[in-house]
C-alpha cells in the first residue's frame, strides 16, 4: 500500500474535474483553491481504508472528492474569518477575488461536497450523508468555539482539545469512515477506524500549533506566527500560562489582549516565552501521545497485519512534517 499511488490516483481523478463553469465568479475560485496543492491527506484517508477493508478503492474516488471539497470549502471560509493573506504560500481566495466571492464559492462547494455522494447506492449514500452532515455540523461548532475563545481569557486546555476535536479532527476520522462505508465492512471496524483518525487529528492539529510559531515560513505556507497575531489561544499559550512564572503570563495576557499594526515585536516576545519554558518540548509530548493512542486502536481492528503497518506508517508519514 504505497500512499504516493493514492495521492497519484486522486489527483489525477481530480484533474479529470471540470470545475470552471457559468458564472467564471463563483467558480474559478473554486478552481484555484483546488489546485493550490497539499498533500491531499483526507482524500488519501478515504482510498486507504476503502482499500484495506475491501481490496480496492476506485469506488471510493467520489467519496474522497466530496471530504477535499469539503475541507476546501473550510479553508475558504476559515481564511475570511482569520483575514488570512496566504494559504499554501499563495494569495487566500477573497485577498486574489474579495470576502463576497469567497463566501458564496464557499457555500457552492459545500453543496458541491454532497453530490459526490449520489454516486452511491441508497445505503451507502444514506451513511454516508448522515456522517457528513454530523462532521460539518461539528466542524462549524469547532470554528466557532475558536472565534469565542479569542475574547474569553478562561478557556482550559481541555476545552482547547475539544475545540480542535471538532474543528479539525473529526473530518480526518470521518474520511477514514467514509472509506470503510464504502467498503461496506462491518461498523466496528467503521468505528474503530474512526477512532484511529480521531486520535490522529489531534496529533495533527497540536503539530499545526507548533508549526505556526516554530516552522519554516518556507515550507509551512502559511503565515508564521499567524496564532500569535490572531491572539489564537492554543496549546502553546495554555500551557504556558500553566506553567510559566507570573511576570512571564502577564506579559502574554498583555501580548494577547491587544491587536498591533506591527506585530514583529509581539511574535518575537511570545516565541521566547514559549521557548524559556520548554513549551516545544511539552507540546511533542503531546503530539506523541495521541499518535500513540491512535496505533493502539489498531490492535483491535478485523484486519491483516500488513494493512496495520501500513496505517501506522501512515501515521508517521503524516506527522513527519517539517518540525
Amino acid at each position: 500500500m504505497d500512499i504516493l499511488h493514492y495521492q497519484k490516483d486522486f489527483i489525477d481523478y481530480l484533474e479529470s474535474k471540470k470545475w470552471v463553469n457559468e458564472p467564471k465568479n463563483l467558480y474559478e475560485p473554486i478552481d484555484y483553491i483546488i489546485k493550490l496543492g497539499g498533500k491531499r491527506m483526507r482524500p488519501i484517508l478515504t482510498l486507504m481504508a476503502a482499500d484495506i477493508f475491501s481490496g480496492g478503492y476506485e469506488k471510493a474516488m467520489p467519496a474522497a472528492l466530496a471530504v477535499e471539497v469539503f475541507h476546501n470549502f473550510t479553508l475558504i471560509h476559515d481564511d475570511i474569518m482569520d483575514d488570512a493573506p496566504l494559504r499554501r504560500g499563495k494569495a487566500t481566495v477573497h485577498e486574489k477575488w474579495d470576502i463576497n466571492t469567497g463566501i458564496l464559492s464557499g457555500d457552492a462547494m459545500l453543496i458541491l461536497a454532497y453530490q459526490y455522494f449520489e454516486n452511491y447506492e441508497p445505503i451507502v449514500f444514506q451513511k454516508l450523508a448522515k456522517l457528513f452532515s454530523k462532521t460539518a455540523l461539528e466542524v462549524c461548532d469547532g470554528q466557532q468555539l475558536d472565534v469565542d475563545f479569542e475574547t474569553r481569557n478562561d478557556v482550559t486546555i481541555d476545552e482547547y482539545i475539544n475545540m480542535i476535536r471538532l474543528k479539525t479532527s473529526v473530518l480526518v476520522a470521518a474520511a477514514l469512515k467514509m472509506g470503510a462505508i464504502v467498503a461496506e465492512t462491518s461498523d466496528e471496524n467503521a468505528n474503530l477506524i474512526y477512532d484511529f483518525g480521531l486520535n490522529l487529528g489531534l496529533a495533527f492539529q497540536l503539530q499545526d500549533d507548533y508549526l505556526d510559531t516554530f516552522g519554516d515560513p518556507e515550507t509551512f505556507g502559511k503565515q508564521v506566527g499567524g496564532d500569535i497575531i490572531e491572539n489564537k489561544k492554543t496549546y502553546l499559550y495554555l500551557k504556558s500560562l500553566e506553567v510559566a512564572n507570573e511576570h512571564d503570563c502577564k506579559k502574554l495576557e498583555y501580548f494577547y489582549s491587544r491587536k498591533l499594526d506591527d506585530n514583529s515585536t509581539k511574535i518575537t516576545e511570545v516565541s521566547r516565552i514559549f521557548d524559556l519554558n520548554d513549551i516545544p518540548i511539552l507540546i511533542k509530548e503531546q503530539i506523541q501521545d495521541y499518535t500513540e493512542r491512535a496505533f493502539e486502536t489498531l490492535s483491535c481492528m478485523n484486519i491483516s497485519e500488513e494493512s496495520k503497518v501500513s496505517l501506522r506508517n501512515f501515521g508517521l508519514w503524516l506527522m513527519n512534517r517539517s518540525v
